[in-house]
Order: structure tokens, then sequence, then C-alpha cells
């Protein structure tokens, strides 16, 4: 399976999103990562629907959207409607994590499920079949910039063991403290997909810190 690198656009300068997304794409970048907060799963905020609108109308490139927000069976439908591809809800803000997940992909959208670091892979046992993308935090979520949590390895490691067996075609992202110092030991614990934030926005030229990246990626394969 192909490795991705999904720049984050919450260390972008949100002044001028189109042209940041805009030189990350001449890069070649293959996935948007969009963080969605609300102030209250997690302590900060930051876009909703309309921005993801406004940002589809000036890129083809696919949406990975991820809800960090309670009740989120009730923006689903929003954010499908506004062009997300990928749409991500945290399996700890849901009591009915089978449904939403159903909820997603009956508004045609990719239906992802994300767990804190303290959560353990084994609550999506259940829902297996159902899971386009399991996204492992490797900080606690509510801030870009943080460090890497290098205890989660053996967490991913598990969990793309039991992808492989169960549903091969699901893809599993590590978002958190990804840099070139760490994307190697992600990848190799069997991540194909990297949310990077400040690695890649936060550095003078976004589009050769995507490409370094990109690069590290090549060479794990």
């Amino acid at each position: 399976m192909d490795i991705i690198i999904a720049p984050s656009i919450l260390a972008a300068d949100f002044a001028r999103l189109g042209e940041e997304i805009a030189r990350v794409e001449a890069a070649g970048c293959e996935l948007l990562h969009i963080d969605v907060m609300d102030g209250h799963f997690v302590p900060n905020l930051t876009i909703g629907p309309d921005v993801v609108k406004a940002l589809r109308s000036v890129t083809g490139l696919p949406f990975d959207v991820h809800l960090m927000v309670e009740n989120p069976e009730d923006h689903i439908k929003r954010f499908a409607a506004a062009g997300a591809d990928y749409i991500t809800v945290h399996a700890e803000a849901t009591r009915h994590l089978h449904r939403l997940l159903e909820q997603i992909r009956a508004c045609g959208g990719r239906a992802g499920a994300a767990l804190n670091p303290a959560t353990p892979w084994e609550n999506l046992r259940h829902v297996a079949a159902d899971l386009d993308l399991v996204l492992l935090m490797t900080v606690d979520p509510g801030f870009g910039g943080q460090s890497f949590i290098g205890a989660m390895l053996p967490k991913i490691a598990a969990c793309a063991k039991w992808l492989h067996a169960e549903n091969p075609a699901c893809r599993l992202e590590v978002d958190g403290g990804i840099n070139t110092a760490t994307a190697p030991a992600a990848l190799a614990a069997g991540a194909d997909i990297l949310v990077a934030g400040a690695a890649v926005f936060g550095q003078a030229d976004p589009a050769a810190a995507l490409r370094a990246l990109q690069g590290l990626a090549r060479r794990q394969l």
C-alpha cells in the first residue's frame, strides 16, 4: 500500500489558506488533512464546514476531515456536503460508533475512526469491516506542535497487524508530532498515512518540507 504524507492545515497560515494549499499541491500532495475542533471535545476551536466548502472550490485534493468534536453525528451531513472525502470521528465521542460509521458512508464519505493515545486499539475490533481508515493519535489532540509519544509505537504495530488480517484495504493513519525524525519509526510500525502539520506548513519552505517527508516514505517501502 502506498505511503501518503497528509499535510495538516492546522499549522498553515489561515490568512492565506488557498495559497498554502496550492504550494503543497504543486509539490505532490496527495491528501489534505483538515482538523475540526469544537472547543469541547478538545480545548481548541478551529473551523467548520463553510471553510471546507471554500477550500473545495480551490483544490481537487482529497480532504481528510478529522472531527474532534462532541456529538459528531450532528455534523456528518454538513461536512460531507461541503466536500469531505474521508470523515473521521473519535470513538470516544460517540456511544454508537457503528451507527456513526454507517452514517458517514450513507453520505458518500469514507469512514474513519480515531483513537486518543490512552484508548486501546481493541475498541475497534467489532467495527473492522466498517472502516476505511483508522487514525491513531500520537499526541493528545487539541493543539499542533506537540511531541510524538513514543510509547504509541507498539500500539501502531499491533493495530497494523490486526488491520492486515481483518481489513487490509483500511488505511492506518498516525497524527501527532510527525517530522523527519519520528516518521521512520511510525512507518516501520505499520502506518501508511502520516499527518504532518508543523513539519510542513511550519517550515520556511512547505513544499520542500513535504518532499523531504515523501522521500523518507519512499525509502521505507
